[in-house]
């Protein structure tokens, strides 16, 4: 049943994309928001159900980077290229360096850390696009957001995960369920640019985004 569950992201993630290719980018957002919620919600009852021994037949965590890149990398991408955010060459650049990019980084062996953060940026193009479409900023602050986070993968800067990084964990995952909220309300209203959930869109990304490279700044005591 854990292992279904996982598996409903793929479902999303072909609505999703079903969508974009109409152009309904709200609805796309908030089906990519409920495959988010499904891959927070899947790991820790894999975890509490041990599915490694209970359920060996299926590989769960290769059915999760499967499903990871179709909704966080792919779908993304392909909505970035096709809005028009970004004209002409830029376009092309930036879902070529985001789909080869996050390929390379999600076989990486070494992706996770000792304390279960990530090393590098985890190529969560989904939660950065929906930024990006709510807040419209200019093509070359989109183009240069796109090129640093695709390098940061492959740096040794520690990015949380808000479930299975203990450290921060009671700040980080409500942090976690509230961009969620939020991501899900500003795709509802259809971006509307006076939304109050671009504020808090803005703030917990930001949160989200430096909280594991504070912590390596703040050594554990």
């Amino acid at each position: 049943m854990v292992h279904l569950l996982t598996a409903s992201g793929a479902v999303f993630a072909m609505l999703a994309l079903l969508a974009a290719a109409d152009g309904k980018w709200s609805m796309m957002f908030l089906w990519l928001v409920a495959a988010f919620f499904v891959d927070g919600l899947d790991g820790p009852l894999a975890r509490r159900y041990d599915v490694v021994h209970n359920a060996a037949e299926f590989d769960g965590v290769l059915l999760d980077l499967i499903i990871d890149y179709l909704t966080y990398v792919f779908v993304p991408a392909y909505a970035l290229f096709k809005s028009g955010l970004l004209p002409g060459w830029m376009g092309w650049t930036a879902i070529i360096v985001i789909t080869y990019g996050s390929a390379m980084y999600f076989a990486d062996t070494r992706m996770k850390t000792r304390d279960n953060s990530f090393s590098g940026f985890p190529g969560c193009w989904n939660m950065v696009v929906l930024v990006l479409f709510a807040l419209k900023p200019g093509f070359w602050v989109i183009l240069s957001v796109v090129v640093v986070l695709s390098a940061m993968m492959f740096v040794p800067l520690k990015f949380v995960h808000p479930v299975r990084t203990a450290r921060w964990r009671a700040l980080s995952l409500p942090m976690a369920v509230a961009w969620t909220f939020f991501a899900g309300w500003a795709a509802w209203v259809d971006f509307h640019p006076q939304s109050w959930a671009h504020w808090g869109l803005v703030l917990t990304s930001f949160y989200l985004l430096g909280a594991g490279i504070a912590q390596q700044i703040l050594p554990q005591r």
